[in-house]
């Protein structure tokens, strides 16, 4: 029965890897209903209209997401609703980090169709999934683990403002973006240095930038 009523949203810019997950889902779940975005912004607007959604599989690499960015926003938002990274990496630091980030999988984009309908489906049953042949048993150093843990802390605006700083975006900038005051781009900038243990935006970039938040070059500038 939970394939009748079963909605997914499948987030990737290409048309062709987004058509595999299709069958993927077909494959297993014939009545499943699939939504397709090419794009974070299209995947938070297809979010407000979607209200009974079952599972997200995101792509790490598509417009409007850098790194993890895309899936720390999703988690601060919509913290009930299971992500599953689609991915072309297979590198165990990068799983491993989409776990600690709050992903529930994490798909390579080379398994074969039957093993992606089965990490969905495994997901759908409350659990979570990451390749077998994988090894995620080492651990991150201290240093690593509290700054996943620090990042993990900002709202979905805040991660958004630090990717912004990550494409050296001037606060006039990120509030027209955005479409709040530099007042309050200001508040969020404080609250991101505050959150992150940092003195300055271009040290909370470096930061991000380190562990994949933001994939980037930080921006020249100071505060």
């Amino acid at each position: 029965m939970q394939s009748q009523t079963t909605t997914i949203i499948i987030a990737d810019d290409h048309p062709l890897f987004r058509g595999a997950l299709r069958q993927a889902v077909a494959s297993m779940m014939p009545q499943a209903r699939v939504v397709e975005a090419s794009g974070m912004d299209e995947l938070n607007a297809t979010l407000t209209q979607e209200r009974d959604v079952d599972l997200i599989l995101l792509d790490l690499t598509m417009p409007g997401v850098q790194g993890f960015s895309g899936l720390m926003s999703l988690r601060a938002q919509y913290p009930e609703l299971p992500v599953v990274i689609v991915s072309a990496t297979e590198e165990a630091t990068v799983i491993r980090r989409a776990m600690d980030f709050g992903a529930s999988g994490f798909i390579p984009k080379s398994i074969d169709i039957d093993s992606i309908g089965g990490a969905i489906q495994a997901v759908l049953a409350g659990d979570t999934w990451t390749p077998p042949d994988v090894d995620l048993s080492a651990s991150e150093d201290a240093e690593t683990a509290d700054l996943v843990r620090r990042l993990g802390t900002l709202t979905p605006q805040q991660v958004r403002v630090l990717t912004m700083l990550s494409e050296g975006l001037l606060n006039k900038q990120i509030a027209y973006e955005l479409g709040v005051s530099e007042a309050t781009v200001k508040a969020h900038v404080s609250a991101i240095l505050d959150k992150l243990g940092v003195d300055s935006r271009t040290q909370a970039v470096i930061a991000a930038s380190k562990i994949g938040v933001t994939q980037r070059p930080s921006p020249a500038g100071a505060d």
